[in-house]
């Protein structure tokens, strides 16, 4: 691929997902959380029970970094820290109910907003996009794996 194309994909998936966030954020009706804290809570969300150690590491992150984001979601309602059985020393993270209530409303909203939008475009045009659905994926699953 040219500069110019990759400079074209990535601007393209930046502003798809900024307009979903903005118009989603604002049909939820509440006030965005800062991404350093929706990375940890979708994080948490696929991977509840992980530490705040392991956290850190998934998002190449300083440790203390994480702990402060979490100590933010846990005041705001939105984690709940669980001593491990196993080793008390080790605190595992889980969403709380009323994240989930949150993160499933933010994502139907989000589903909404893409759905008018894709029935905006013509039948090719969102046979192309579909068909692209998987291989965005892994290229989004290759690009978490870059060093």
């Amino acid at each position: 691929m040219t500069d110019e194309t990759l400079d074209q994909l990535g601007a393209a998936l930046s502003d798809l997902h900024r307009v979903l966030r903005r118009r989603a954020i604002q049909r939820t009706g509440r006030a965005a959380l800062p991404d350093a804290q929706v990375e940890v809570l979708r994080l948490v969300q696929r991977q509840p029970g992980i530490s705040v150690r392991e956290a850190a590491e998934r998002l190449g992150t300083a440790a203390n970094t994480v702990s402060t984001l979490v100590g933010e979601l846990t005041s705001a309602g939105l984690l709940r820290r669980d001593r491990d059985p196993a080793d008390r020393r080790t605190v595992r993270l889980a969403l709380t109910e009323v994240a989930c209530e949150r993160i499933a409303a933010y994502g139907q909203h989000r589903r909404e907003l893409l759905a008018a939008a894709l029935a905006g475009l013509d039948a090719t045009d969102r046979e192309r996009l579909r068909a692209a659905a998987p291989a965005l994926s892994r290229l989004a699953d290759h690009a978490a794996e870059l060093p």
